[in-house]
């Protein structure tokens, strides 16, 4: 049987660049040889994309992006198929390599946003993942939120503020959040992940430098009320029977060190965080996360996988949404493979399933009818 030749596309220009280098590492390790033969596609933090060597990655835990590598072109042009898959090119005018599905494994804007996903969808490829609209809401925690809230799941107290409004109205800004939050509160970017410039904010009068740290990674940034949670995952994989439930696995729990599941908690600590296995819940508690996990995963109209991850306060007993990640981390011991792990679906197996999916997505697209018809 012929070989799916599947594009691992990782780095970006993001600051989860690094990230995405140890879950692409990953990726082609486990990623099955019978089935598959690797392009490793890198993009670098200027934008610019490399065609690697895969000799040179096999069994490292963070990928080089080299940049000496030969330059790869993306045509978006449906048209330019060599035996039914689309192109990379390497250069403006060098050899032509068909590639059957894409992988992006790549974290935070312009990666897991929908930027990318629009681009591989004007080029007519599969692609592992959530589509465009899925993709831009999740990065974006407000809106996330707010589809969310729509659809009757609990989130915690927020004030959004743009950077514009902020630099005007600082004193009228800080009034408001203490008004509405009280502290402590926690200050994120609202478009980044891997708790890159999330602060906990404990009085006032450290709200300022959390602000100005945030909006370094993006214009809007959330507030929010900081509850006395336990900090639970799931792990959501879309059904390859048509028309049937998301699979959700069993609930995880993150037990950080650090006094929140900060960056360093999760990347530069090894000891940073436990993740325990399945989450110390009654069976009532697991069925309603995993119920908030499936609804909150249909409402944001995913498709292939999430990583929805909750708050569940200590002294309510209630779950509160805080995030949706459509690209989540994907090293040997990230929480999303694990939690499929731990449910009965390995590593390789996850891959392979992620694959067919976005195989199975691609072909149920191209029976829509891109013209309009007049019936007679």
């Amino acid at each position: 049987m012929k070989k799916l030749r599947v594009a691992i596309l990782y780095g970006g220009r993001s600051g989860e660049h690094e990230v995405s280098l140890q879950s692409a590492a990953s990726v082609i390790n486990y990623l099955d040889r019978d089935r598959f033969e690797i392009v490793p596609v890198a993009i670098d933090k200027q934008g610019r994309w490399h065609l690697n060597d895969i000799s040179l990655l096999e069994g490292k835990k963070s990928l080089p992006v080299f940049k000496n590598a030969p330059k790869v072109v993306l045509p978006p042009n449906p048209a330019d198929t060599a035996g039914g898959s689309a192109l990379i090119r390497l250069g403006a005018s060098g050899e032509a390599r068909g590639i059957d599905v894409v992988f992006p494994v790549m974290h935070g804007p312009l990666c897991e946003d929908g930027t990318i996903q629009g681009l591989l969808e004007l080029a007519d490829l599969p692609y592992v993942g959530c589509g465009v609209l899925a993709s831009a809401i999740a990065m974006d925690k407000e809106m996330a939120k707010r589809v969310a809230r729509d659809a009757g799941i609990p989130i915690v107290p927020y004030v959004s503020l743009r950077h514009e409004v902020w630099t005007k109205e600082k004193r009228q800004s800080a009034n408001s959040i203490e008004e509405k939050l009280g502290y402590p509160v926690f200050v994120k970017p609202a478009n980044l992940g891997s708790s890159v410039g999330v602060h906990k904010v404990k009085e006032p009068s450290g709200l300022n430098a959390a602000l100005e740290d945030a909006f370094n990674y993006d214009r809007k940034v959330l507030v929010e009320a900081a509850v006395n949670a336990r900090e639970i995952e799931l792990s959501v994989l879309e059904n390859l029977e048509a028309g049937a439930d998301p699979l959700v696995s069993i609930p995880g729990e993150i037990d950080p060190a650090h006094e929140f599941y900060s960056y360093e908690a999760k990347y530069l600590d090894e000891n940073g965080a436990a993740l325990i296995i399945p989450a110390k819940l009654d069976p009532e508690e697991t069925k309603r996360a995993r119920d908030i996990g499936r609804k909150v995963f249909t409402a944001l109209e995913c498709e292939g996988m999430a990583r929805v991850d909750l708050f569940l306060d200590r002294t309510s007993g209630e779950f509160f949404f805080n995030e949706l990640n459509t690209i989540p981390g994907f090293t040997s011991i990230s929480m999303y493979p694990k939690l499929w792990e731990a449910s009965g679906i390995s590593y390789q197996e996850l891959l392979s399933k992620l694959v067919d999916l976005a195989i199975s997505r691609h072909e149920k697209k191209k029976t829509l009818v891109r013209e309009f018809r007049i019936e007679k």
